[in-house]
């Protein structure tokens, strides 16, 4: 397994292989959830790179990004354990520069939800992915639903600017009692973790009531506040692929997605339906 920090080093490797390549890019702490886009990427790929970089330009003034989970060593054996070829960990003097040319979320779909309370957050996300889909040029990245939003919007800046990458959705991975992995789950306590279930369980019942013939957002979304309380909720909402909030659950083309404060740790979920 090779490692690289340089991004024309990479570049220049990756052109001598001739390879199909899948890239994971990620921000580190890498639990199963990764793993499993690494599966994903091996069985699809000849190559197969990850990328490890805590994107400072996605983190907004007094969030965690001094804080945030970094753990190199781990993470290089765990790609060593999963079959990865490269690992990607440039700083961030090798990506960024003076007074350059950015990329920007949209208008509408980069200000909602996620990004409503995160005003900045997804340009950030879209100016990195963007360098790091040109520096790795994949034949396909993979990317967890669990970040619905930022999937699409990576998705959509893909389609804009007509980049020759295939863009891979993987399924969230849960452990066994329904919490989604996040790196941010560290941070919980026993007890706050207790509480997080409380996420996962309103997404059910929410699957349960479509299943069942109940397809108005309102009265699902009630049901979902009642069982998530009493976590401070940053939002509730159904939306269709193009990120629409909706009146009714469209099967085959519909998503809820929570976001909770579980203690001083925001955590996101969501289920496709």
């Amino acid at each position: 397994m090779k490692i690289i920090s340089n991004p024309l080093e990479l570049k220049q490797y990756l052109q001598s292989q001739h390879a199909t390549v899948g890239y994971v890019p990620t921000m580190g702490a890498l639990h199963e959830g990764h793993i499993s886009l690494i599966k994903h990427a091996r069985a699809e790929n000849e190559l197969v790179v990850v990328s490890i970089f805590v994107n400072p330009t996605q983190f907004l003034a007094g969030e965690d990004l001094e804080k945030y989970p970094r753990r190199d060593e781990a993470d290089k054996k765990i790609c060593e354990l999963a079959g990865v070829d490269v690992v990607f960990m440039p700083q961030s003097d090798d990506l960024y520069f003076e007074d350059e040319v950015k990329v920007q979320a949209p208008n509408v779909r980069g200000y909602v939800l996620e990004g409503a309370t995160r005003p900045g957050h997804f340009s950030g996300v879209l100016r990195v992915v963007m360098k790091l889909l040109n520096i790795v040029n994949p034949t396909r990245a993979y990317f967890g639903k669990k970040d619905a939003q930022q999937l699409h919007l990576i998705e959509l800046m893909v389609k804009h600017y007509f980049m020759d990458v295939i863009i891979v959705p993987v399924d969230t991975v849960r452990e066994s009692d329904g919490l989604a992995l996040s790196s941010r789950n560290v941070y919980l306590s026993k007890e706050q973790r207790e509480d997080a279930l409380k996420i996962s369980k309103s997404l059910y019942s929410a699957s349960q009531m479509v299943s069942s013939g109940v397809y108005d957002s309102y009265v699902i979304k009630e049901k979902m506040l009642e069982i998530l309380s009493p976590l401070e909720i940053g939002y509730v909402a159904i939306v269709n692929r193009e990120f629409e909030l909706i009146d009714k659950v469209e099967i085959g083309n519909s998503v809820i997605l929570v976001e909770a404060l579980v203690g001083s740790t925001r955590l996101l979920d969501n289920i496709w339906l």
